[in-house]
């Protein structure tokens, strides 16, 4: 592995100098449906935000039924991991592989092919979803499988569905990978291939194992695996992946330390996959798999210090760049916050925190926190950088992606706070073994905010979905020799 970034862009002409490397189509296409289902999943969760204030609007008739706040639930959860991350980590990958191994990926029908498939599971999701067919696994509820109302003779098998397409994406992206096996592998390789692998896996054991193998608290033990690994063996080397890529791109130098890499990427796979039972602590699984949960837990800490010290050195000396980078700003709002939580983590899987914090809104702002604050904002710089490359456009507006950043980092922000003070004022209310009625009262002013808060981080992402479509039809065009890497002109 080699601490800098090669892209041998020559070794890819040797096949066929009419074929690009890079399929910007794909790219796109995947681009446009993740920010689709990112609309449509904040859309949920805003609406199942309502009910907490008594203002759900689907209270009657069938309407009320098909949209009842547990499906807008699973609405809201599955889009953004199976729609928004998906996707935007698929496109992503378009770019990121035939660059760094020179080689294309197998096929462009199959791109083709692996696009509509996926959107395709995605809408039979959601119809199982609306008709009742989740599974009762969280961020599992994939149904198995379901017949589709009047349509009795057609069964619909969605797990195994997207069993084949995490197959097909897979094969798509290794097969380059492994025609470069003979070069050094930087290190941004090291986690999409371990990344690729993981996730099926990592899916199989989730909707395979719990349901129909294991009963009872093993069933949910390996649920709690599942839960943590889908994060940490597939969204977590994907978006470690994309910052090893795209930072020393933008700053136009190497990574600050090659063994620090290699320390997180090592450490990412020893501690990752066993901590997954914290999720259930306090429940009839044994007091000895849910210390050694917490005990891997804590010690993923490792990987985190490592990998953000390795990302604030490597920024040494261009701090600057912060102010007139887009793309380097989310990266390293989204660092930031990727620290802060796992930080968070390392508490709350401790017996002793989850007396209080059990089964309230602290739970909650930790999630939002981890998905949308560093995930989510990882893929949004990704995408401030890569899409004039894309479209061979410029930003259509400056502010435009001004508003989209601090409405997003601002919302985020203020819902993780209210949400964290608000779960432990419920959690020492129910310690005292206050009444239910009062801690619902008492959670109200925290729940309104953060309704307010959602809308600001929706009003953001509409923001940016209006400027890339308006980049792509009125924008200047983009030459990289203009504009090497990022405008020179800071940035609000």
């Amino acid at each position: 592995m080699s601490s800098s970034i090669a892209v041998p862009l020559s070794a890819a002409g040797a096949r066929d100098e009419a074929v690009p490397l890079v399929d910007y189509g794909l790219i796109r296409a995947h681009l446009y449906a993740a920010f689709a289902c990112l609309a449509l999943s904040m859309l949920a969760g805003f609406l199942y935000s309502l009910q907490f204030l008594g203002y759900y609007p689907f209270t009657e008739g069938r309407l009320a039924e098909l949209l009842s706040p547990g499906h807008v639930r699973l609405m809201h959860t599955n889009l953004v991991a199976y729609g928004w991350l998906v996707n935007g980590f698929t496109g992503m990958l378009y770019y990121v592989v035939p660059r760094l191994t020179g080689e294309r990926v197998l096929s462009r029908g199959l791109g083709t092919l692996i696009f509509w498939a996926w959107q395709l599971i995605l809408v039979l999701a959601a119809v199982g979803y609306l008709l009742d067919h989740g599974q009762a696994i969280e961020w599992g509820e994939t149904p198995t499988g379901f017949r589709p109302g009047t349509f009795e003779l057609v069964y619909v098998p969605v797990d195994a569905l997207v069993t084949v397409g995490a197959v097909l994406v897979i094969l798509q992206f290794m097969v380059p990978l492994y025609r470069a096996r003979h070069q050094k592998y930087y290190v941004t390789l090291w986690y999409f291939t371990a990344g690729l692998v993981w996730l099926a896996l990592t899916y199989l054991m989730g909707n395979v194992l719990p349901e129909w193998v294991l009963p009872g608290a093993s069933g949910a033990a390996v649920t709690g695996l599942f839960i943590h690994d889908l994060v940490g063996l597939y969204v977590t080397p994907m978006g470690w992946g994309l910052m090893y890529f795209f930072v020393p791109l933008i700053l136009r130098k190497p990574i600050w330390s090659h063994s620090l890499s290699v320390i997180g990427f090592w450490a990412l796979a020893f501690f990752y996959p066993l901590g997954g039972v914290h999720h259930f602590l306090l429940s009839p699984i044994p007091d000895y798999v849910e210390f050694g949960a917490i005990s891997t837990t804590i010690a993923i800490e490792i990987v985190v210090t490592t990998v953000i010290v390795n990302f604030f050195m490597s920024l040494r000396g261009s701090w600057d760049k912060l102010r007139t980078s887009f793309a380097l700003r989310w990266f390293y709002t989204g660092a930031v916050m990727y620290m802060i939580t796992c930080f968070q983590c390392a508490f709350q899987t401790t017996w002793a925190f989850q007396e209080i914090i059990h089964f309230s809104d602290w739970v909650v702002g930790h999630a939002h926190m981890i998905m949308f604050g560093t995930f989510t904002f990882w893929v949004y710089g990704v995408i401030d950088w890569l899409w004039p490359r894309v479209t061979g456009r410029r930003w259509y507006s400056t502010s435009l992606r001004s508003w989209h950043y601090w409405l997003s980092a601002i919302g985020i922000v203020l819902m993780f706070t209210i949400l964290t003070a608000g779960g432990l004022i419920a959690g020492y209310m129910q310690k005292d073994l206050n009444p239910w009625e009062q801690i619902i009262d008492a959670q109200a002013p925290f729940w309104l905010f953060r309704t307010v808060t959602g809308a600001l981080l929706i009003i953001g992402m509409l923001c940016q979905a209006y400027n890339m479509v308006m980049t792509a039809k009125a924008g200047k065009p983009f030459e990289e020799e203009e504009a090497p890497a990022e405008s020179p002109e800071p940035v609000a």
